[in-house]
């Protein structure tokens, strides 16, 4: 088996046919988006950084390398992190979309997220 093309989209953007199956990787559930009209195939908020590793980064660039250590640390003890690891498997998507609402597009925890997918599915 082949892993997936792991992918990145904000919220905001337009689906695109070639987004595979597109998960929400937010705590919140994004402002001002419809949940019918979002085309979300699941939505992991567990997966998600803490409440307070979020207030704490508070999407400061110049704590990005400091968060995605500690947002690391959070998934290697996190059960929905193998849970979405699983998931993606038994799906047998070849493109796999992480949905994001942050505005930041490269300092954002499905940035990092999408890094630790590709290891544990690699392997």
């Amino acid at each position: 088996m082949t892993a997936p093309a792991i992918r990145l989209a904000r919220i905001y953007d337009e689906p695109r046919a070639e987004d595979g199956m597109r998960i929400l990787v937010d705590r919140l559930w994004p402002r001002g988006v419809r949940k019918d009209a979002a085309q979300i195939d699941a939505w992991l908020p567990e997966v998600a950084p803490s409440k307070d590793l979020r207030t704490w980064f508070n999407h400061a660039e110049e704590r990005f390398a400091e968060f995605a250590r500690r947002y690391r640390e959070e998934l290697r003890d996190n059960p929905e992190f193998a849970a979405l690891v699983q998931l993606i498997r038994a799906e047998d998507a070849a493109v796999v979309t992480l949905v994001f609402a942050a505005r930041d597009r490269r300092h954002n925890q499905a940035v990092v997220l999408a890094d630790e997918l590709r290891t544990a599915l690699a392997r």
